[in-house]
């Protein structure tokens, strides 16, 4: 049995054998709680991303001719050590990302769903049989693997998005190749631990660390991986399409959001409050579908602001289970969202609360933002328009549903989207009128399960779905079979 203790080297997992990066390079990884070093990080190279292709490339065959029942066998072992393991593995995402246990332990429970939802779809791994107009012809449908995945992560639910993308590719019959975020190597780590404990061969499962333009980009750039699927930031995403579309590899890019959440004047306030508390500030902000535009209608502008505002300012930013989100990630993307802010506020914005680092000596030392919320900013300004992945939320007060539903889809992005009101006919037209990838009535603009689709429009994604069944359209291809046969040779 693995003991899942953090090591002081984050070592490469490639071809069975860990073993630190070929060049010997690291990089240190930083608690952002209190921005003290945890451990060493292997700093992969060129030559490390083409020694884990090779690996994968000799070892996915034999992996594609196993039945996908078995395959799926093989996972749900993966699964069922996680849970086995689960306080242990969300203790690592605590410790690396800084969020309180509890939320960790949320988040390694949905990995775990999300594991065995997909090791049981390898009895569900269905085709399409029809009729053919030609005689004695059967015409089908089946699913074939792609060769070898490689699959990039962003770190802010680091062990889910190990789940969401590793389980579909292997399931499909790929040889995986996951690069860490650089934030979060050592939940992916874990996972791969796991993943040989499981019984999965040498080379099928590897793990990469390091940065993205030395062991992310020659993945993305090698001619033997055959889909690339990339969660992160739209520029990244657009180079990632270019890149790997010149060899016309397949690419699925689930990307960014600046989602908004419209609160009607028939909408139950204080329910719009919480879910608008969740949307715009659990796990720190840190979600491609935080809800951050909240367009109110004027009628009850001024008393939602209010109860919305006494209610952030109840909000604990901590590490403890009673503590409502932790900090941002890394010290960078703290002070580029607070130099948005600044520069909004510049521009006329209004900063209601927050604004700010947390500055006091349980907070000072960690990347900790106060739950930030403005007023009075432009829906074509730049804070409007391009996602901070913090704690912040922009308020907006609309006349009517019209004005709502327009300023909603006047956006780069088309991710999630959430309505609040008791009118079942108005609810409705937002779900027709909605330019988006998930529609939520009287929810959250987040809260995927595992047997739903996830993506968004424009630059949110280029319109594959992760999680879900959806997610073997992206990890396989499809193989159309004709069998013709004679009666009369019986």
């Amino acid at each position: 049995m693995p003991v899942l203790k953090c090591p002081a080297v984050v070592p490469n997992q490639i071809g069975g054998v860990s073993a630190p990066a070929l060049l010997g390079g690291t990089f240190a990884k930083v608690n952002p709680a209190d921005g003290r070093e945890i451990c060493q990080v292997a700093r992969s190279t060129v030559e490390d991303v083409h020694l884990a292709i090779a690996r994968a490339k000799q070892a996915q065959p034999a992996w594609a001719a196993l039945t996908v029942v078995r395959r799926g066998e093989m996972l749900r072992q993966i699964a069922m050590l996680m849970r086995e393991h689960r306080e242990t593995l969300a203790s690592l995402v605590s410790l690396e990302t800084g969020k309180s246990q509890k939320d960790a332990l949320g988040e390694t429970d949905a990995a775990i769903e999300m594991g065995f939802f997909v090791a049981g779809e390898g009895r569900r791994f269905y085709g399409q049989t029809t009729t053919s107009a030609v005689p004695n012809r059967t015409a089908m449908v089946m699913r074939q693997p792609l060769g070898v995945a490689g699959l990039i992560i962003a770190a802010n639910t680091p062990i889910a998005n190990v789940a969401w993308k590793a389980f579909p590719a292997l399931l499909c019959g790929n040889a995986a190749i996951l690069k860490a975020s650089e934030d979060t190597p050592i939940s992916a780590w874990a996972f791969g631990e796991l993943a040989r404990e499981a019984g999965v061969p040498d080379g099928v499962y590897q793990t990469l660390h390091g940065f993205g333009e030395e062991a992310g980009a020659p993945l993305v750039e090698h001619p033997d991986v055959a889909v690339v699927s990339f969660t992160g930031s739209c520029e990244v995403g657009r180079w990632i399409a270019e890149t790997a579309g010149r060899r016309l590899a397949k690419v699925c890019l689930e990307l960014g959001g600046k989602n908004p959440l419209i609160v009607c004047d028939d909408a139950d306030l204080q329910n719009a409050v919480t879910w608008t508390l969740g949307s715009a500030f659990s796990n720190a902000g840190q979600r491609c579908a935080a809800g951050s535009r909240i367009l109110v209608f004027d009628a009850v502008y001024d008393r939602f602001t209010a109860l919305l505002l006494e209610a952030t300012h109840k909000l604990k930013v901590g590490t403890a289970d009673t503590d409502d989100f932790g900090p941002v990630i890394n010290e960078q993307q703290m002070h580029n969202m607070l130099a948005s802010v600044a520069r909004a506020r510049e521009a006329g914005a209004t900063v209601l609360t927050g604004g700010s680092r947390l500055t006091d000596a349980s907070h000072g030392t960690g990347f900790f933002v106060a739950p930030t919320i403005l007023e009075h900013v432009g829906a074509n300004d730049e804070i409007s328009r391009s996602e901070l992945f913090g704690p912040i939320t922009i308020l907006y007060r609309v006349r009517d549903f019209e004005e709502a539903v327009t300023m909603a889809n006047d956006s780069p992005f088309g991710l999630t989207a959430s309505i609040h009101t008791q009118n079942i006919n108005r609810a409705m037209a937002f779900v027709g009128r909605i330019q988006a990838g998930v529609a939520v009535v009287n929810g959250g603009t987040y809260g995927s399960e595992p047997h739903m689709p996830f993506g968004g429009l424009r630059q949110s994604g280029n319109g594959w779905r992760e999680a879900g069944t959806q997610a073997l359209d992206v990890y396989s291809d499809l193989k159309t079979v004709y069998i013709n046969h004679h009666p009369g040779q019986v």
